[in-house]
C-alpha cells in the first residue's frame, strides 16, 4: 500500500479506537509499542489497509507508507537498495514504450487477491481503462494482466514461494520475479497453467528481454536511465 497525505488521514488513535480491542495486558509507559494499534479481534483485512494512518504509533514519519497485507499479516517494506530502485524504473520506461493501447502500467499498487491478502508488486500491467481513475488504491485480480516482483533479501521467501502461489490462486496470468546476479538483473519468467491453477516456467533472461506474451516486448535489461 502506498498512502498519500490529503490533510484526511487517520490517525493512531483512530485506527486503535475503531478497530482495536481492550487488553487484559497493560503497555508499560516508555513502551515504544504503547500506542500501536491493535489488530481487530479477526484480525486485518484488506479493507483495513485504506484505513491506517500514514505516520507511527509514535510519529514517525511515512511509517505505514509502504505495507502490505499477506495472509493477514502486516508486511513492512524495508529500505530498497539502489538497485532495486533502477529496475523498477527501467522496466516501467520500457513497458510505457511498447504496451499495446489496452494496457497501461503501474507501479508499487496493491491487488486485492482475498480478504486477508492485498500484496503490493513492483511493477503491474493493468486494463488501459482503469489508468485514469486517480483515486483507485488497489485492483482487482481480474485487472491485472501481470506482476512483476524485484526481490530483496527481505523479501525473498516471499517473492519466491508465498507470493507466486497467492497470485496464481487468484488467476493472475503472468507473473515475473526479478533477481540481482553480478549487480544485473535477471528476469525469471512464468505463465499461469489453467488445469494446474500453478506458475510454469518459460524463460530466463539475462542483459535482453525478448518475448511476446502478455505482449510482445524487447528491452535491454542492461541500459542506461534516460
Amino acid at each position: 500500500m502506498t498512502t498519500y497525505g490529503d490533510g484526511n488521514d487517520a490517525t493512531v488513535d483512530d485506527v486503535t479506537s475503531t478497530m482495536g480491542v481492550e487488553t487484559s495486558t497493560p503497555r508499560e509507559s516508555g513502551d515504544p509499542l504503547a500506542n500501536w494499534p491493535y489488530p481487530p479481534p479477526d484480525g486485518w483485512t484488506a479493507d483495513d489497509l485504506d484505513r491506517l494512518p500514514q505516520d507511527g504509533p509514535n510519529g514517525e514519519p511515512d511509517f505505514f507508507k509502504h505495507v502490505e497485507l499477506v495472509d493477514g499479516a502486516l508486511i513492512f517494506m524495508s529500505p530498497q537498495k539502489r538497485f532495486h530502485d533502477v529496475v523498477i524504473r527501467r522496466l516501467a520506461n520500457g513497458f510505457e514504450a511498447q504496451v499495446p493501447k489496452h494496457l497501461a502500467v503501474a507501479t508499487q499498487m496493491d491487488i486485492v487477491l482475498g480478504p486477508r491478502q492485498r500484496p503490493c508488486p513492483d511493477l503491474l500491467l493493468i486494463d488501459a481503462a482503469l489508468d485514469h481513475d486517480h483515486n483507485r488504491t488497489s485492483y482487482a485480480p481480474g485487472e491485472v494482466h501481470l506482476v512483476v516482483e524485484v526481490v530483496s533479501p527481505e523479501s525473498r521467501l516471499r517473492d519466491r514461494e508465498v507470493k507466486p502461489g497467492r497470485y496464481a490462486g487468484a488467476g493472475i496470468a503472468h507473473f515475473w520475479r526479478i533477481e540481482e546476479e553480478n549487480g544485473k538483473p535477471v528476469v525469471y519468467v512464468y505463465e499461469l497453467d489453467p488445469a494446474t491453477h500453478a506458475y510454469v516456467s518459460t524463460g530466463i533472461h539475462h542483459d535482453k528481454l525478448s518475448i511476446q506474451v502478455p505482449f510482445p516486448i524487447e528491452m535491454d535489461l542492461t541500459s542506461p536511465l534516460n
